[in-house]
Formats: C-alpha cells, sequence, structure tokens
C-alpha cells in the first residue's frame, strides 16, 4: 500500500477526501514543514511539499500536476502589530517553505522558523518584529489586532504576471511515469468529486481543523482549491524555481521537474 502525507489543512483534507474514503493508500497528516523534512528522509511515496522544498528532493522525487495549492491572490501576509516597513527579525513558518522563499522578494531578514500557527501570537507579544502568515492565518489576524505590511503573492505577481505556485505533489521517482500519470488522475478525480459534492467532505475536513470557526474553513477551501488544484501550472513553478536559483537558495538541476 502506498502512502501518501498530506497537511490537516482544509485544502488537502477536502481535495483528498476520496482517496482518503477509499481506503487504499496509507495516509499521514502533518504540518507543512515537516512535510518537507519527511520527504527530505524520504518517509513517503507521494507527499504534498512547498514548491520551494522541490530542490532539496529532486533527485528522489517528481511532481504531480495534481493535487497542489496555487494561483492568484493566495500568497503569504507578511504582518505586524504596527504599520510600516518589514524589519527583522522574521518569523517563517519553516525554512523550506514557499512563503520563506518569497520574502526575499522584499529584501534579506534575519528569520526565526516556528509553527505556523505559532507566528501571529509571536508577533503579537513582540518576540519578532513581523511574521509570514501562510493558511488559515491571513484571514484571522486582523482580528487580532496585526496589520499586513505585504502582501508577498502580489508582489509575485507584479513581478510574474503568473500565478504562485504554494504547494505540490511529489511522488518517487522509482514509482516511474505511468504509476505517477495514474496517481495523477486519481488525485484529480478526488478533487472533482469534492467540488461536486462539498457536503461529504464537510466532517473529514472538521475533524483535521478543529480550531477553525466554519466560515474560516469555508473561506480557505474558496481560496486555495481551484483549477490549479486539478493542474498546477508548469511555467508558474518553473519562475519560482529559477527565483530560487536567481536568490542562491539552490542549484540549478537537469532532472525533469514532472513525472511524466
Amino acid at each position: 500500500m502506498l502512502t501518501i502525507a498530506i497537511s490537516p489543512c482544509p485544502n488537502d483534507t477536502f481535495a483528498f477526501h476520496q482517496l482518503v474514503q477509499s481506503g487504499a493508500y496509507h495516509f499521514v497528516l502533518e504540518d507543512v514543514e515537516e512535510l518537507n523534512q519527511r520527504a527530505e528522509r524520504g518517509e513517503a511515496d507521494i507527499t504534498k511539499i512547498s514548491v520551494a522544498a522541490y530542490p532539496r528532493i529532486q533527485e528522489d522525487y517528481a511532481l504531480l500536476y495534481a493535487g497542489g495549492a496555487a494561483g492568484f491572490g493566495v500568497g503569504p501576509l507578511v504582518v505586524g502589530r504596527e504599520p510600516g516597513p518589514v524589519v527583522s527579525p522574521v518569523a517563517i513558518p519553516g525554512e523550506r517553505t514557499t512563503a520563506a522563499l518569497l520574502l526575499r522578494q522584499l529584501g534579506v531578514f534575519e528569520t526565526v522558523p516556528m509553527r505556523f500557527d505559532k507566528i501571529e501570537d509571536a508577533v503579537r507579544t513582540g518576540d519578532v518584529a513581523a511574521g509570514v502568515l501562510i493558511h488559515e492565518g491571513r484571514f484571522t489576524f486582523a482580528e487580532r489586532g496585526l496589520c499586513q505590511l505585504a502582501d508577498l503573492g502580489e508582489v509575485w505577481e507584479a513581478r510574474t504576471k503568473a500565478p504562485l505556485p504554494l504547494g505540490a505533489i511529489a511522488i518517487r521517482r522509482a514509482l516511474g511515469p505511468e504509476v505517477a500519470e495514474d496517481i495523477d488522475q486519481t488525485i484529480r478525480a478526488s478533487v472533482e468529486q469534492a467540488f461536486r459534492r462539498p457536503d461529504g467532505t464537510i466532517e473529514y475536513v472538521r475533524q483535521h481543523a478543529q480550531e477553525m470557526e466554519p466560515q474560516v474553513i469555508r473561506r480557505h477551501i474558496e481560496l486555495y482549491v481551484n483549477e490549479y488544484t486539478k493542474h498546477l501550472d508548469k511555467s508558474a513553478v518553473e519562475q519560482l524555481l529559477a527565483f530560487g536559483r536567481a536568490e542562491g537558495v539552490f542549484a540549478a538541476s537537469d532532472l525533469p521537474i514532472f513525472a511524466y
């Protein structure tokens, strides 16, 4: 039985619900940065990763087109206690995340990695001067008294005119292109089923998003599950990886990015 690792965030539990229900795969749910680290250790056959983490695992994994998170208006937000420029130290949701890479669009900062759900409190208490929010943080920061300092997605879109590829599904290269294509189609079918019958996913999504209000769960899914979840934009992924190489974060590779 193949192992699939995803995050417990609503976009993933919504998109993969049908596959979970099928019982055909062993599922592991972890925070996105933990998924990135587990992928480096080769602990899953198929796994959600930050697109910016892909070069760390490219020798053993390639990307699928379905199951990712991308789009316009989905970028991480930089927040602070008061309006003003972004200054160090800045909390990031992990060194391997796409959010951490995108922060480089604003300059070089001292960064403090922490779990994504700890960042708002770290900013509020003054442990850091600013924080990069992902997932539901973009919907809750204002009510917690924080101010938006920058939208890293807007900066990306202004530079590239492309959708922002945040996360993708990686699969072991050793499984081969035929298996990869079959898994890709299976994931796409799960996403399409979730679109057709969203009510059928509610219990499973809520089970793994216990701290979220229902309206936040709904907004989260509406923002991050879209047409790019069915088919990731290859050019956008290539542009993000090119940005990372230009920033010296990772080296170039001749390996194909996608599995087929």
